[in-house]
């Protein structure tokens, strides 16, 4: 019994996420008459039908039970099955966007609207240039995977971050960046952090694995300064300590959050989380396609926004 009512519990919590994604889709907006309206009568009309259709469960219910003790749990189980199908489908995460953005609110619109820049930053790539880049970074890919594991962060991201530092070329730059990471003036905890994790005196920047390991610790404090804020912790990352870093640029104009920050910001480092976040796109396709699609063609951009953003998606953005 209780197998059969986690069955039907988990199926009815599928088809209500999918009802509401598809309600907060079709009368998105403010208007009374044409949005909230008919978005309340969608739950009452979904109110009304989870009653019938448990009505009409326990009906058959009874009829299964006569064939069989085990008939009711094996047909509960079933209806999972087909919901579990149709999650799968692009369509349900589409409807669960849609939910997530009207429950969200504005910090969900504000994400929406990054995602969406990181996708026309995608459109925009020269596939070709980032395909050699990603190439480029296979020798090293070990190191991040582990570097992003020990410190807590997700290793597409520290790709996007590498990608968009050096095109994974190790150098030093005319602004004192070293290495594939572009490694300059590195946080006291970060560099004591790669110290222990390396069983290093002092991290050598230039090292290839240690530069690594103190790129993913300098995210990672970064992130934690910027109470795990994705954007601001990046954003943080590519402005560094000088002048106080972005806490002193936030306090100074009063702003909040990435998307408060972002309007005083010169074009560089406004945009380096959507580059940082569009090579991390990059690299999730590269990994589950074995391809870079344009975006433009086909069904692909469905496809795309469907696999989602390293940071943006279902998954914590720190989550290795």
């Amino acid at each position: 019994m209780a197998a059969e009512y986690l069955s039907l519990a988990a199926a009815g919590l599928i088809a209500t996420i999918s009802i509401l994604g598809q309600a907060a889709n079709w009368f998105g907006g403010s208007d009374l008459t044409m949005s909230l309206l008919p978005f309340a009568g969608t739950v009452l009309l979904l109110t009304m039908a989870g009653s019938i259709s448990l009505w009409a469960w326990l009906y058959c219910r009874q009829i299964l039970l006569l064939r069989g003790p085990s008939r009711a749990a094996f047909g509960a189980f079933l209806m999972l099955l087909g919901a579990l199908v149709y999650a799968g489908r692009p369509s349900y995460q589409q409807d669960l966007q849609h939910l997530r953005t009207l429950v969200g609110g504005v910090e969900q619109a504000g994400r929406d609207h990054i995602g969406h820049q990181v996708y026309a930053a995608y459109r925009r790539t020269d596939l070709l240039q980032m395909k050699k880049i990603l190439e480029r970074s296979t020798p090293v890919l070990q190191v991040i995977a582990t570097a992003a594991r020990q410190n807590g962060i997700n290793a597409e991201i520290l790709v996007g971050i590498g990608a968009t530092e050096s095109s994974f070329v190790a150098r030093d730059s005319a602004d004192g960046g070293r290495g594939l990471f572009q490694i300059t003036a590195t946080p006291k905890a970060a560099i004591a952090e790669v110290a222990r994790q390396l069983k290093v005196k002092v991290p050598d920047p230039m090292e290839t694995t240690q530069n690594i390991y103190l790129a993913a610790a300098t995210f990672r404090q970064y992130l934690d300064q910027m109470k795990g804020d994705l954007f601001l912790g990046l954003l943080a990352y590519n402005i560094g300590p000088k002048n106080g870093g972005l806490q002193s640029i936030m306090a100074q104009y009063g702003a909040r959050d990435f998307y408060t920050i972002q309007p005083y910001l010169q074009h560089l480092p406004r945009d380096y989380p959507i580059r940082v976040l569009s090579a991390a796109l990059a690299f999730r396709l590269w990994q589950r396609e074995g391809a870079l699609p344009r975006y433009e063609e086909g069904e692909n951009a469905k496809m795309i926004q469907a696999l989602g953003i390293p940071g943006l998606d279902l998954e914590s953005s720190l989550a290795p």
